[in-house]
């Protein structure tokens, strides 16, 4: 897997950020490769440059990456762009698709079957945005790399 050492504005000046991309095209492979692209992202970034990430982290990104892609798969013509980088104490996911329709967080309805995944992804995220591009939109969730000594994700305010 490739991944780059750049600054947060591309230059590498600035503050390093790990990260790395991947584009994911319609076939059925795409939601699990992308789980498992960004399962090893985090195990290389604590193996090859030493940043702890709790086993709690990697398995809510993969969630999160797993969650994001499955909707950009269904409601999105097009390939997918996954983004994952480093960012401080977190890891951001970043999904892009050609969709320029906005997700929708539904309220909680435990009848309902199925169309909980952004539910599920804002109650385990400590950071979460979508934003209109040019072309389609961009969703960018940020997850805590470590636990707090309590157990909750660091960073999470107290329900």
């Amino acid at each position: 897997m490739e991944h780059r050492l750049t600054g947060r504005d591309g230059n590498t000046r600035d503050t390093p950020v790990l990260q790395t991309s991947l584009v994911l095209d319609s076939d059925g492979t795409a939601i699990a490769r992308a789980r498992q692209v960004a399962a090893q992202f985090l195990t290389e970034v604590q193996a090859e440059h030493g940043l702890p990430v709790s086993q709690r982290a990697v398995d809510v990104t993969r969630l999160v990456v797993s969650e994001l892609v499955t909707n950009s798969r269904k409601y999105a013509p097009g390939p997918v762009l996954l983004d994952l980088r480093i960012a401080g104490d977190a890891v951001e996911v970043v999904v892009w698709d050609c969709e320029p329709a906005l997700p929708i967080a539904r309220a909680a309805d435990a009848g309902r079957v199925g169309q909980h995944g952004l539910e599920i992804v804002m109650a385990v995220a400590q950071g979460f945005e979508v934003q209109r591009e040019p072309v389609g939109k961009r969703i960018t969730v940020r997850i805590a790399l470590l636990d707090a000594p309590d157990g909750d994700a660091a960073g999470r305010p107290p329900l």
